[in-house]
């Protein structure tokens, strides 16, 4: 039986993974695209591992049911905390030809190319500092690299809110990179692990030394997305090329439309839907 072709799916917990699909989309535009924010529960980051596990299968299923082949998790605490477990278990019990990718992967596969002194810093949410998936997996690709952690966990609702680019956010912004760099005067290259931080990348700059290279990771996803598809060119033909996006989110639309604008730099349109 010939499958259906579907659109590729985009989760995050909210709305940082807006600044993943942006990018996405740039590079990849030929096509169609779901992106669900799971705002009515979110943040993901103070959740139990069992909890952001449920609750990013929810979302994922929700995808394969709309007719999607390929998700992406643009969610670092779901990549951290969900992500192995559902292609482990979900993937290769109830849906063997379907894919899940995650954010966490790709990055870690050349964040070391970045360092010149193999020291490198993550400012992430309370949840991607705990899973200490950032450490387990830079290991594997990059053995000889030290890496220091910084949980933000007051970035993310300044962000929301729309308070990041007032004054009052400095303070934060400004005591969660010294706390990170007091960790350690090494530090040549600060990772942005969480995907609403692009949107505070430039005071982040401000606070950082001058010499600190800042990494986000809508560009690395992109790129590793259309490497995936290159290699893998019979998901890819399932993949609907009509160069549409649609919004959806299982909170208040209006308030999702208001808040996505912000990352998206554009008007949002979304459509509320129930995970459970």
């Amino acid at each position: 039986m010939e499958l259906t072709k579907g659109k590729i799916g985009v989760f995050d917990s909210g709305f940082g993974g807006l600044t993943i699909l942006q990018n996405i989309a740039q590079q990849l535009p030929q096509y169609s695209y779901m992106y669900l924010g799971d705002n009515a529960r979110s943040p993901y980051g103070t959740r139990s591992f069992e909890t952001v596990y449920l609750y990013t299968w929810q979302a994922v299923d929700w995808f394969f049911k709309q007719g999607c082949h390929l998700v992406i998790i643009a969610c670092n605490t779901a990549s951290a905390k969900a992500l192995r477990s559902i292609q482990q278990k979900n993937l290769l019990q109830e849906h063997p030809s379907k894919r899940v990718l995650g954010v966490l992967r790709p990055t870690t596969e050349v964040i070391g190319h970045y360092s010149n002194t193999n020291h490198i810093g993550i400012l992430a949410t309370n949840g991607t500092v705990q899973s200490n998936s950032y450490l387990v997996e830079m290991e594997k690709f990059f053995p000889k690299i030290k890496v220091f952690q910084q949980a933000c966990p007051l970035w993310v609702p300044l962000i929301e809110n729309n308070e990041h680019e007032n004054a009052g956010a400095d303070y934060f912004v400004e005591k969660y990179c010294q706390q990170l760099m007091a960790q350690d005067a090494q530090i040549d290259t600060v990772l942005l692990a969480c995907t609403h931080y692009p949107l505070l990348y430039k005071k982040i700059k401000k606070y950082l030394p001058n010499h600190i290279k800042i990494v986000t990771q809508g560009s690395i996803v992109a790129n590793s997305l259309e490497d995936y598809l290159q290699k893998h060119t019979s998901l890819k033909d399932l993949c609907l090329q009509n160069g549409d996006i649609e919004f959806y989110t299982t909170d208040s639309e209006e308030d999702f439309n208001t808040k996505a604008s912000i990352f998206w730099g554009a008007p949002v349109k979304s459509t509320h839907v129930n995970l459970t």
